[in-house]
């Protein structure tokens, strides 16, 4: 995707800085555009804890090519498993930092360790490189649905909601859900995308915005609360989310607030379709409201609130009356019942077992997804 015109990824190695990993740090968006440097995993567990680097696809990415340069400091057995084991600590309940991990531990355990840093980088660049088609081949696949609201209100736009961010910031590239409204915009569909802001820490107001204004996409920013009301007055055609697990049932987990979305949508028939890679499937996890640990942050993100001040500068400022407590679970499960469907690479299906089974056989066999 592009900033004013220049192409980039959400990650990449710079082979002329000893082959440092860079990110853009999101932190700091939309207020500036800033690339951090990680030179070794310490800096990289960071990123991922502090969501300097986010997004679920994106973490993973990330954290293998953290693996990656601590290998190219000793690339021995017993580091190996215990910065992979680190880093597999940072975030919780995306499924994806797992599965990269794992990915890269079943390819590295049998390379020699005078060859294992250039295998390193060769793995992760290969999980980088499966995100950016994978997330090309869902917008794809997603597109369909926003061409057949198109074709039954000729004229108008088509009025998208999403919860969150689910852009190329928050991937490698493309982006999940955003995937298909960028391949809906570039093909002439009149889109317009209604942002929540996503609190506590505002990715839909911050990033979704941002990401949406670069690429010449119309939309609104609104409460995370004015879901319903725009849904209840027909100003919402299709929901459209992205997701950090899906179960084998086809519960979906993602960021907070995002099962009362689909509840209003529920009421009103409204479509809620869920955006994902197969890095995002955990066919090993059935109840999603039981099994799936959820991530609880700081209290401060929720009694604070980060903004640019008149005169351009960045503060952060309490919103909460003195002494209030706060609690701050960063996801939800949404329950497999209130998804219409699921928009994969390979195609889309029911949020079931068999739904997912009809795209993936291979985890019939419990084999993990390629």
């Amino acid at each position: 995707m592009k900033i004013d015109g220049v192409a980039y990824r959400s990650v990449w190695v710079d082979l002329d800085d000893g082959w440092s990993v860079r990110i853009f740090d999101q932190t700091r968006l939309p207020w500036s555009v800033e690339i951090l440097r990680l030179t070794n995993e310490g800096e990289v567990a960071h990123a991922i804890r502090s969501m300097q680097v986010r997004g679920a696809p994106l973490i993973g990415a990330v954290a293998a090519f953290g693996l990656a340069l601590a290998l190219r400091r000793d690339a021995s057995d017993e580091t190996l498993e215990s910065v992979a084991a680190m880093l597999g600590a940072t975030r919780p309940t995306a499924i994806n930092l797992r599965w990269a991990l794992a990915r890269m531990l079943a390819e590295l355990r049998p390379v020699p360790p005078a060859r294992r840093a250039e295998a390193a980088y060769a793995a992760a660049d290969a999980i980088a490189e499966d995100d950016v088609e994978t997330c090309r081949a869902i917008g794809q696949h997603g597109l369909p649905l926003l061409q057949a609201i198109a074709a039954r209100k000729p004229g108008k736009p088509i009025n998208v909601l999403t919860h969150c961010n689910t852009g190329w910031i928050a991937t490698v590239d493309y982006g999940t859900a955003l995937s298909v409204i960028y391949q809906a915009h570039d093909a002439g569909l009149p889109v317009h995308v209604w942002v929540d802001e996503t609190r506590p820490r505002n990715q839909g107001s911050a990033l979704t915005a941002w990401e949406l204004g670069k690429h010449g996409v119309p939309h609104t920013v609104i409460a995370d609360n004015a879901g319903g009301h725009l849904m209840q007055h027909g100003e919402v055609d299709i929901v459209l989310v992205g997701t950090d697990r899906v179960t084998r049932q086809g519960d979906v987990a993602n960021k907070i607030g995002t099962y009362l979305k689909a509840l209003a949508a529920h009421d009103n028939k409204v479509p809620f379709w869920v955006a994902l890679p197969h890095s995002t499937l955990d066919m090993s996890v059935r109840d999603g409201l039981r099994e799936i640990p959820i991530e609880e942050r700081a209290a401060e993100e929720v009694l604070t609130v980060t903004g640019r001040t008149e005169d351009g500068r960045v503060e952060t400022v309490r919103t909460a009356a003195p002494g209030s407590a706060g609690a701050n679970p960063a996801f939800d499960v949404t329950p497999a019942r209130l998804v219409t469907g699921l928009i994969t690479e390979r195609g889309r299906c029911d949020a079931s077992e068999a739904g997912l089974l009809k795209l993936y056989p291979e985890f019939a066999a419990g084999k993990d997804a390629a």
